[in-house]
């Protein structure tokens, strides 16, 4: 995996956390959600970016 690929997982277990753990705070609940959905698309360009993931067009 990339380090980009790396960084984007860890930051989304972060936000994660943030989202579960902040019940009382509605903005922070809101921006662990948000964080997540950013940092799971950047996680997986890095990934399609890196070839980890293969897309076969032709179905066999």
């Amino acid at each position: 995996m990339s380090k980009t690929a790396i960084f984007s997982l860890f930051a989304i277990l972060v936000c994660g956390a943030v989202a579960i753990l902040s019940l009382e705070s509605s903005f922070m609940n809101r921006l662990g959600c948000i964080g997540s959905i950013v940092f799971g698309i950047v996680f997986l360009l890095a990934l399609l970016k890196g070839r980890k993931i293969k897309f076969d067009p032709i179905l066999r």
